[in-house]
């Protein structure tokens, strides 16, 4: 599903990752058609967006019929397999590993501290914070910046097209959409922003695109990417 294996050379450099947290971190268990019945939001249209439309106590109500849905959510959530293996590897490698949810803060401390026995996804970025949410790319960019790579050494992980992928991509990202429920029968059929770079079917089909596409190198200081860029540009004039 995610392509064949290039020659060593061409393999792109990537130097972090982030993912999203609810079907992709974690296993899919909240059923959004019942959340959109649930707040009274028809079956299009992003729901966070229409409900800041509406009137203060209205809000308040769906916010708060979200809340119930999303602790029920905590009780049922199993992290998703393969996701400690995916996650020793980018640490032996040295390759930081962020988060991006539109799910709340305690959401990220329950699933860190009751289904990640290794060190947290840091950034960790939920919808209580100062960012846009996804598709916004500002979140994903905000952590590019902070590890001081650029937003095409790193890879955006995430289920949903419309939010993951248009997000990653209008970061510069690399794109991988991970569909666990085939739920896009054929992920070459999605265009323009909702297009991924690779799709994936599980975390362990993932951690064998990261082995056979890319080449994974830790984050280097700004100064030291110059320099290294300038290199690259030298050799590259050399064997012109």
């Amino acid at each position: 599903m995610a392509g064949a294996t290039p020659a060593v050379a061409a393999r792109r450099r990537v130097r972090g990752v982030v993912f999203d947290m609810d079907g992709t971190l974690t296993v899919p268990v909240i059923d959004f058609q019942y959340m959109r019945q649930r707040v009274g939001v028809g079956p299009t249209g992003d729901i966070l967006d229409i409900i800041s439309s509406w009137p203060a106590e209205e809000q308040q109500r769906a916010h708060q019929a979200i809340l119930e849905i999303e602790e029920q959510a905590l009780r049922d959530m199993q992290a998703m397999p393969g996701l400690l293996e995916l996650c020793s590897h980018l640490d032996d490698s040295g390759i930081p590993r962020g988060l991006i949810t539109r799910n709340v803060l305690r959401s990220v401390h329950y699933f860190h501290e009751h289904h990640l026995p290794v060190p947290p996804f840091l950034p960790a970025i939920s919808r209580e914070c100062e960012f846009p949410y996804k598709p916004s790319p500002a979140a994903l960019l905000h952590i590019c910046n902070t590890w001081g790579i650029a937003p095409e050494e790193c890879i955006m992980v995430g289920d949903s097209a419309k939010d993951d992928v248009v997000c990653g991509n209008r970061a510069g990202a690399v794109t991988v959409l991970l569909d666990t429920e085939g739920r896009y029968t054929d992920a070459s059929q999605l265009t323009g922003e909702c297009k991924p770079t690779f799709a994936v079917s599980s975390l362990t089909e993932f951690l064998g695109l990261l082995r056979n596409q890319f080449e994974l190198l830790p984050p280097v200081g700004q100064q030291q990417r110059e320099q290294q860029q300038e290199q690259e540009q030298q050799e590259q004039q050399q064997a012109a």
